[in-house]
């Protein structure tokens, strides 16, 4: 059945094969077609002889975000992972990847060809980035604007599901990045149906989504709706919900609470775990503490604090919002309390921010990371920190990352020191729009202070330009050679060996002991220690009776050990009892 919800409209019409019908309203602003239709038809509503335009919740754009919605049998695939067990985030091995620059194709049947690549990794959960339906051939996906379609160039809803089963298949679980704060400036006709938006609240973005209004319970459902549909039809298995604190609520009852609650029914319904990861900057465990407990009942948050901790330790940049962080103290308390700003004053926000988590929420809860898009995408120039970095100083901060006791997320290509950059792009056809971007990356670049770590002179790349986004497209042939594949054989052993430690692989976060000083570090994780020294010259680490200690995985293995310590070149070692 077709239908459509649209309150604003006095009279809706539907233009289907040449010919425009009626739609019933029935009642709380829907409209109904009162009969089925058959896949594969193309369709578009006329509302009070405006339009046509795009269904809201169109499952196929196979012509773009302006172009007419086409309906799509979800039941029509024939899956093969009937005995997929299902994956929970917490303590999952990550993989962040964009579809569009994962390959030279672009496409999610391109991307399947590199699954066997990323089992073998060790990677236990693949991070898409958003697939909705966006402006244009490429982009990042976060101006997505057909929130229930796939984007077209990728190979639209059929080619997501072959992907997902394909890495079910291999033992991979599959989360998707959804966007619910907000949507993109081109291609966004929800507000001709309804009142979708807010200037009750208002985002980065603009108007906030409307979910404390009138009309608000129509679209709390049309997010819900969206995020059980993706679970079910696409059988994926957790979503990623960006910037969830841009999600401004005051309803009684918080959206996400509602969203987690409605997620956990389905997961009952389908026999397996599925997991809601949330992009918060709250730096509050509210965010994963569970509903029956008056949290909003996330299974897992992306937790910054750690990167921007390790990320100002090993490079010393301390600009932006690093400002607070690269210290011993910051990297200690990372790595054990998670929040570093957690009540203490953010001198970038200029206030007193976040909460300390609680002992009991274990480490599996919170998503870190070395590498993600935004923070590689949103540097001035997209380099990565390979660019910068020693093998040994990349060494040393995987093993931080990878023995710790959160759920650890690598960024596509981050394992081998991929060369190639990764920019911020964007496909935008309407010259106003296009010329807006550049100049707002433009004025981004010099807010934050990129020319202190680039120099004078550096300017954005242009979004816009075909040749940004070719430059981002990993390098596979370059995965095999020099410094690349002596990375990623650590990587790998590193990621089996966490897999393999019940202490590596702990999330208890009261069994993690760190001390750091400006050259080293030392991790220890019941009986393993993560020696690391991002220094350029051997330093001695204190590890009282080093000497009887198994080496069990070492960029350079201690050259010296006795029952003081160790020294260790630069690079990274762990031993256990």
């Amino acid at each position: 059945m077709i239908g459509v919800w649209a309150p604003r409209a006095g009279q809706v019409e539907i233009e289907i094969a040449g010919r425009r019908e009626q739609l019933t309203a029935i009642q709380d602003g829907w409209w109904d077609l009162g009969r089925t239709v058959a896949a594969g038809t193309d369709y578009a509503f006329v509302l009070d002889g405006a339009g046509p335009y795009p269904d809201p919740r169109s499952p196929w754009q196979p012509e773009g975000v302006h172009g007419s919605s086409r309906t799509f049998d979800v039941t029509a695939y024939h899956w093969r992972d009937d005995a997929w067990p299902g994956r929970d985030v917490r303590g999952a091995v990550l993989y962040e990847l964009h579809v569009g620059t994962f390959t030279a194709a672009g496409t999610f049947d391109a991307a399947t060809e590199h699954l066997d690549y990323l089992h073998d990794l060790g990677v236990q959960m693949i991070q898409l980035m958003p697939v909705a339906a966006f402006p244009g051939t490429y982009g990042w996906g976060y101006d997505g604007v057909g929130l229930y379609a796939v984007h077209e160039p990728y190979g639209g809803p059929a080619a997501l599901q072959r992907f997902v089963d394909a890495a079910h298949t291999r033992g991979i679980a599959v989360s998707l990045d959804v966007v619910y704060n907000h949507l993109g400036p081109s291609g966004n006709y929800l507000g001709l149906y309804g009142p979708y938006f807010t200037d009750t609240h208002s985002t980065p973005w603009g108007d906030a989504v409307n979910l404390d209004g009138p009309g608000s319970p129509a679209v709390r459902r049309f997010i819900v709706d969206n995020a059980v549909r993706w679970l079910r039809d696409f059988h994926l298995d957790a979503l990623r919900l960006d910037a969830v604190h841009a999600l401004i609520d005051t309803s009684p009852r918080h959206l996400l609470a509602e969203l987690a609650d409605a997620v956990e029914q389905l997961a009952d319904e389908v026999g397996r775990p599925l997991s809601l990861i949330a992009e918060s900057d709250l730096n509050d465990a509210a965010m994963v503490t569970p509903t029956s407990a008056g949290g909003l009942g996330m299974t897992a948050q992306w937790a910054d604090d750690v990167h921007h901790a390790l990320h100002a330790y090993v490079s010393g940049e301390r600009h932006g919002y690093y400002v607070d962080f690269g210290s011993p103290e910051t990297v200690e308390t990372a790595l054990e309390r998670v929040f570093v700003h957690d009540g203490c004053y953010s001198t970038f926000r200029g206030k007193d921010w976040g909460a300390p988590v609680p002992e009991h929420i274990d480490g599996h809860r919170f998503v870190v990371f070395t590498s993600n898009h935004d923070q590689v995408g949103n540097r001035g120039r997209g380099d990565r920190p390979a660019a910068t970095l020693t093998d040994a100083q990349i060494a040393a901060s995987a093993a931080l990352l990878l023995g710790g006791p959160g759920s650890p997320m690598l960024f596509m290509g981050e394992e081998w020191a991929a060369s190639t950059p990764w920019f911020y792009f964007t496909d935008h056809a309407e010259p106003e729009l296009a010329e807006a971007i550049r100049a707002g990356r433009a004025r981004e670049f010099a807010d934050h202070g990129w020319e202190a770590i680039y120099g004078p002179g550096v300017q954005a790349p242009d979004p816009q330009a075909p040749e940004t986004v070719a430059a981002s497209v990993l390098q596979w042939n370059e995965r095999d050679t020099g410094r690349h594949r002596a990375l990623a054989d650590f990587y790998r052993a590193l990621i089996w060996l966490r897999r393999e430690s019940a202490d590596l692989s702990s999330p208890d976060r009261r069994d993690t002991h760190v001390t750091a000083t400006a050259e080293w570090v030392l991790m220890q994780r019941g009986t393993v220690s993560v020696a690391v020294n991002v220094a350029t010259e051997p330093q001695r680490i204190p590890l009282p009776g080093a000497q009887e200690l198994d080496v069990l995985l070492a960029w350079d293995p201690p050259t010296e050990r006795d029952g003081e310590g160790l020294l260790l070149p630069p690079g990274a070692a762990i031993l256990a009892r």
